[in-house]
């Protein structure tokens, strides 16, 4: 077979593997190699070769290196508490800064179980000790999973299109994980585990600094909005994709979707309330990621806000962009419209001040075309029983809104807090979540192929870690967008656009993950969902969506 590693040409042998045909180039690597990239298909370095393949090595300075690397610290702490408290179940819950938050439902943790299960993984990871994927056809994987009676995986045979099933095994202990693992345990050296309010974080480092930990930031706005939404899923009995299956096989998930719309919009009129009892706010500021369903969000709360006597009016910031000369530009040379200096905040001020006063403006309207602001003879005026709606990246920062009194703004973030999990081990990511939304609204609405949003898809999360989560916790309030039932929905829309995904293309490695997700979801039939729906932004069909 031929096998290609950059500029280079391998004649090799069926079954080589991997890990023994680049042995020199991993282990000269100036970075830590934990994985291989096998015709654009995330793969573990023990693959065995079994065809012509373009093969790319993954380091640690990678997301996807760094989300195998996260994947081998969670196994080996599952791995350790199993064998020093056997009957604990353990619910690893969210993501919080470079730490995962995890909590035993049957016990509490203690500081004297933190230094143990620290020193076991230590033991473990110093091992070195072999983690082997172990794949059975799927009447093997039924006939195993009767025989250990253990849930650990199981959603892989519960889809109607299953194929079998793959356990990770570490000597005598087996779970399942989503996604590749590191070879062996020596691969994740960087990590601490600390006792957490009433569970535990473990942490581990970032992929930009893969050699060392950086400072755990809490966010404790962020924290209590994943908390109430989990503690509310747990009483309505919704945690994993299986208990969601269940309830779409029973009645088409009509309870779970009845239960998410009711939330919402408790949560929206709760907001609403909260800016009306202050006589003091003049604006409301909403902020927050990508496909996060800010312009359903807004469109609610101000249908809110007029039951509270408040009439909402809108101001773009997208029409006070800088003259194009004055635009910055990012290290690529390339004009940089997300940065807050690419907006014209003096003139925006003095607008906003003026309107607070009560006077007029003339509106301005940004040519994109030849990068300049026109003035079209659009006036504004504020009444007193009105009040300013302005949603954009920057909104939850000050300096968009500096000449502004405190008292005077109400903000708020929004985003998709998934707290579905694929089982207790294995969250499933909000940015995952979202990044499914785009794909279909970009599709429905734009004619983006699904490949076209992957590959801006990094661009768009660089964006969002430098402009809006620094200042997430500034919110005055969090609004969560999720919908515990929204994967079923949008996994009938999106399916069809990653299979036409090439793998001869770079996306399809993403392609497939999120096609293997997907698949473990029962399809939620649409007629029973609201046309005021936030799902209705991304597929369409609503009153309120773009």
């Amino acid at each position: 077979m031929k096998v290609t590693y950059e500029n280079k040409v391998f004649e090799v042998e069926e079954g080589t593997k991997v890990i023994d045909l680049l042995e020199d180039e991993i282990k000269n690597a100036k970075t830590e190699v934990i994985a291989c990239m096998c015709n654009n298909e995330v793969r573990s370095l023990n693959l065995e070769l079994t065809k012509d393949a373009k093969i790319e090595l993954i380091d640690l300075n990678s997301k996807n290196g760094m989300m195998i690397y996260i994947r081998g610290v969670m196994y080996i702490m599952a791995k350790a508490l199993n064998e020093l408290y056997p009957d604990a179940l353990l619910t690893v819950n969210y993501q919080l800064s470079n730490a995962m938050f995890c909590e035993l439902d049957n016990m509490k943790m203690t500081d004297e179980m933190i230094d143990k299960i620290h020193k076991r993984m230590q033991e473990i990871i110093d091992k070195d000790i072999e983690i082997k994927k172990v794949t059975m056809a799927l009447e093997e994987a039924k006939a195993f999973y009767e025989k250990e009676k253990t849930l650990k995986g199981k959603i892989q045979i519960d889809s109607a299109d299953s194929y079998g099933a793959s356990l990770y095994y570490c000597e005598d202990y087996y779970n399942y994980f989503f996604g590749v693992m590191p070879i062996s345990t020596g691969y994740t050296k960087v990590y601490d585990i600390l006792k957490y309010k009433d569970g535990f974080i473990v942490r581990y480092p970032n992929w930009k600094t893969p050699t060392q930990l950086s400072p755990f930031v809490e966010n404790k706005k962020l924290l209590a909005t994943l908390d109430e939404y989990e503690d509310i899923y747990k009483v309505i009995g919704i945690n994993t994709i299986y208990k969601l299956n269940q309830e779409v096989k029973k009645n088409g998930a009509l309870d779970a979707i009845l239960l998410s719309e009711a939330l919402h919009e408790k949560k929206i009129a709760d907001i609403a309330d909260n800016i009306a009892k202050d006589k003091d706010v003049k604006m409301v500021l909403i902020a927050g990621p990508s496909s996060s369903g800010k312009t359903t969000f807004a469109k609610r709360l101000g249908m809110q806000l007029k039951l509270n006597g408040i009439k909402p009016v809108t101001i773009s910031v997208d029409n006070y962009f800088v003259e194009r000369e004055q635009n910055p530009k990012d290290e690529f040379g390339n004009y940089d419209f997300e940065c807050i200096e690419a907006l014209d905040t003096k003139l925006f001020n003095e607008h906003l001040i003026k309107l607070l006063n009560g006077e007029e403006i003339e509106v301005p309207s940004f040519d994109f075309t030849i990068g300049s602001k026109k003035y079209n003879g659009e006036t504004m005026k504020l009444e007193k029983d009105e009040i300013l709606v302005i949603e954009g990246i920057h909104c939850l920062n000050d300096k968009l809104t500096i000449s502004i009194p405190k008292n005077q703004k109400y903000k708020i973030y929004i985003s998709a807090l998934t707290v579905l999990n694929i089982d207790y081990y294995n969250r499933i990511s909000t940015t995952d979540t979202r990044l499914i939304r785009r794909i279909v609204r970009d599709n429905q609405f734009r004619g983006y192929s699904a490949k076209h949003t992957i590959k801006m898809w990094y661009s768009v999360n660089r964006g969002e870690e430098k402009y809006i989560y620094p200042f997430q916790e500034e919110a005055d309030s969090m609004f969560n967008s999720s919908l515990i039932y929204e994967l079923g929905v949008l996994k009938d829309y999106a399916l069809p656009l990653l299979k036409e995904i090439k793998n001869t293309e770079p996306e399809y490695a993403e392609a497939t993950r999120l096609i293997k997700l997907l698949s473990y979801f029962e399809s939620v039939p649409q007629e029973n969902i609201a046309k005021t729906s936030l799902i209705r932004e991304f597929i369409g069909g609503g009153l309120l969506a773009e």
